[in-house]
C-alpha cells in the first residue's frame, strides 16, 4: 500500500476560499502496506555511530572491524588528552562544529521519542550521545579556550588510510578568548544542554556536569562575538569543509533557546526574546543544519509559545508555521524543491542530510501542535499533524527503499542498498583481515577498486541521489556516496517514531 495524498476542499467561509487538509490514504497495489521495519532500521542507524568513533575502542564494541585510532590526539600540540570523539564522514578528522550538531541531535531525537524506543535501544542511543559529550568537555575544559578540530584535512584527505593506521598530522585547532568562536561555542552549549535533559533520569550527576559546562561555554560563545573561521590560525583547517557560511547568529539564539528548555532560567528566555531580531532570527528560516539552525530553532522555541502561551514567542511560531507551510506541495507557499521520487532536494552535496532533519522538525512540530490541539494555517489550507506526518513517512521510507532505484539510502538494511560508500575504514581490508600497516598512499588501489567494500557500515546513510533520483553506487562520489554523522543523527528520532506509529 502505498500513501498518496488526496485533498478534500471544503468550506466556504465569508466570500473567501479556505481550504482544509486532509490526508487519507489511497490504496496502491504497487508496494506492499508496513513493509518498512522501523525497528532494524533504528538500531541500524544507531549502530553506526559505533563506526565512526575515535579513541580508545570500548569492550563492548560492536562494529568488530574497528579498532582503537587518534590515541595521542591532543598530546604534542597541547599536552592535553583530545582522544575519543566521532569522525564526522568518511575521513579521519574530528571536526568540532558538525560532531556538537549531531550530539545535540541525537539528544534532541531522545528527548522527543526516547520513551517510544525499546530500553535497549534507548540505552544505544545514550551510549551514542555519551561518546560525543564526552569528547566535547575534553574540547571546553580549558576556561575561555576551545578546541575546535583535530586533524589537518588537507594532509587527511590527500591520503585513503585506514583510522588505525592514521599517520598524517593531528594538528590541533584551539581558539582563545578574546578571539571568537561563537558558533562552535554556542552549538558546543546546545550539545551538552540538550544532553542534560537526555541523561538527567538516568545519571542525574553526569547531567549536572553536561548543564554547567553548557552555561560556561555559552557564555564563551556570548561574550566574544564572531565566527570560528575568521581566526587564522583555524581557517585553513575549518574552510571549506565546515567553514562558518550563514553567520554565527542564529548558533547564538540556538544555544541560549536548549538552555532555557534545560534549566527553565527566565535569564535565557530574556535572551531569546530580545535578541530575537538583532540576531535575524527571521532570516533564512527555512533551512536546518549543522550550519544554519534557524528552523530548528523556531521548532525548538515554539514549544514554549504553543504549550505556554507564550506571546513574546509568537515571531517563532510564525516563523515555524511559515516553513511547514513551505514544505507542503499544495500550499500556496510550497517552495521546497522534491524530486520526480518525492524527496526533498536541496542543492549542494549531501542531500539526505535536508531529508533527515526536516522530517525530524515536521515530526516534532507535529507532536506540539497535537498536545495543543493546533494546526498550521498555510493560507489555502489547513496542515494538520497528521498531513506533517505523512511527508516526513514519505521521506523516510523513500530513504529506506520506497524510490525509483529501489534502493535503500541505509547501509545494511533492506535487500539493496549501497556496496561502494566513500568511506576510509569501511573501503579497506580491516586491521584483523590485515594486520599490516596500510600507508598514506597505498590505500589508493582499495578506492579506485570497483569491489565492494569489504567492511559493512551498518546503518549509515549515504548523501543520496541526485535530483533525477538517480544513484550510481560510486565511492569516488562523495556528494553522493559518503554518509556523515549529521545525517543519521536526526534519523534517530524519525526512526524511532514510526518503529512505535508505523501507520
Amino acid at each position: 500500500m502505498k500513501f498518496h495524498y488526496v485533498l478534500l476542499f471544503l468550506l466556504h467561509h465569508h466570500h473567501r476560499q479556505q481550504f482544509f487538509l486532509f490526508v487519507s490514504l489511497v490504496f496502491s497495489p504497487s508496494v506492499r502496506c508496513g513493509h518498512h521495519d522501523y525497528s532494524d532500521a533504528l538500531s541500524k542507524s544507531i549502530l553506526f555511530f559505533e563506526g565512526q568513533r575515535s579513541g580508545v575502542l570500548p569492550r563492548d564494541q560492536r562494529m568488530k572491524w574497528r579498532e582503537h585510532s587518534g590515541l595521542s590526539d591532543g598530546r604534542s600540540m597541547y599536552n592535553m588528552d583530545l582522544t575519543g570523539g566521532y569522525y564526522d564522514a568518511g575521513d579521519n578528522v574530528k571536526f568540532g562544529f558538525p560532531m556538537a550538531f549531531t550530539t545535540t541531535m541525537l539528544a534532541w531525537s531522545v528527548i522527543e521519542f526516547g520513551e517510544l524506543m525499546p530500553p535497549s535501544e534507548l540505552r544505544n542511543a545514550l551510549v551514542a550521545i555519551r561518546w560525543g559529550t564526552d569528547y566535547l568537555l575534553k574540547t571546553v575544559s580549558q576556561p575561555n579556550q576551545i578546541f575546535v578540530q583535530v586533524g589537518d584535512p588537507y594532509k587527511d584527505h590527500n591520503c585513503w588510510e585506514r583510522p588505525e593506521d592514521m599517520d598524517t598530522a593531528r594538528t590541533v585547532y584551539a581558539v582563545d578568548a578574546p578571539n571568537p568562536a561563537s558558533e562552535v561555542a554556542a552549538e558546543t552549549a546546545a550539545a551538552l544542554a540538550a544532553s542534560s535533559m537526555a541523561f538527567r533520569s538516568v545519571d542525574p550527576g553526569y547531567a549536572q556536569t553536561l548543564l554547567r559546562n553548557s552555561v560556561r561555554v555559552f557564555q564563551y560563545a556570548d561574550n566574544f562575538r564572531g565566527a570560528y573561521s575568521d581566526n587564522s590560525n583555524v581557517r585553513d583547517g575549518a574552510c571549506p569543509f565546515y567553514c562558518d557560511f550563514s553567520g554565527y547568529q542564529d548558533e547564538l539564539l540556538w544555544g541560549a533557546a536548549w538552555l532555557r528548555r534545560a534549566s527553565q532560567d527566565n535569564s535565557y528566555l530574556n535572551y531569546i526574546e530580545i535578541n530575537g531580531k538583532t540576531l535575524g532570527a527571521d532570516d533564512n528560516i527555512n533551512e536546518f543544519g549543522w550550519d544554519n539552525k534557524h528552523a530548528g530553532l523556531n521548532v525548538l522555541v515554539s514549544k514554549e509559545a504553543l504549550e505556554g502561551n507564550m506571546y513574546s514567542l509568537q515571531s517563532y511560531k510564525v516563523s515555524a508555521d511559515s516553513f511547514m507551510c513551505t514544505l507542503i506541495p499544495d500550499s500556496s507557499s510550497s517552495h521546497i524543491e522534491y524530486t520526480p521520487g518525492g524527496l526533498i532536494y536541496k542543492p549542494g552535496g549531501s542531500n539526505l542530510q535536508h531529508a533527515t532533519t526536516i522530517s525530524f522538525l515536521l515530526l516534532v512540530y507535529a507532536n506540539y501542535l497535537d498536545r495543543t490541539s493546533q494546526t498550521v494555517n498555510c493560507g489555502n489550507l489547513i496542515a494538520s499533524p497528521l498531513s506533517l506526518r505523512t511527508i516526513a513517512k514519505n521521506q523516510a521510507d523513500y530513504i529506506l527503499g520506497d524510490n525509483p532505484m529501489g534502493l535503500s539510502y541505509m547501509v545494511g538494511y533492506g535487500n539493496r542498498f549501497p556496496q561502494r560508500i566513500h568511506h576510509r575504514g569501511s573501503s579497506l581490508p580491516s586491521v584483523k583481515d590485515h594486520p599490516e600497516f596500510i600507508a598514506c598512499k597505498e590505500g589508493s588501489i582499495y578506492f579506485n577498486s570497483t569491489n565492494p567494500n569489504p567492511n559493512v557500515l551498518v546503518g549509515a546513510i549515504v548523501g543520496g541521489p541526485g535530483e533525477d533520483d538517480v544513484y550510481d553506487d560510486d565511492r569516488a562520489d562523495f556528494r553522493k556516496s559518503e554518509p556523515t554523522t549529521y545525517i543519521n543523527a536526526p534519523f534517530v528520532g524519525v526512526l524511532a517514531y514510526f518503529a512505535a506509529n508505523p501507520s
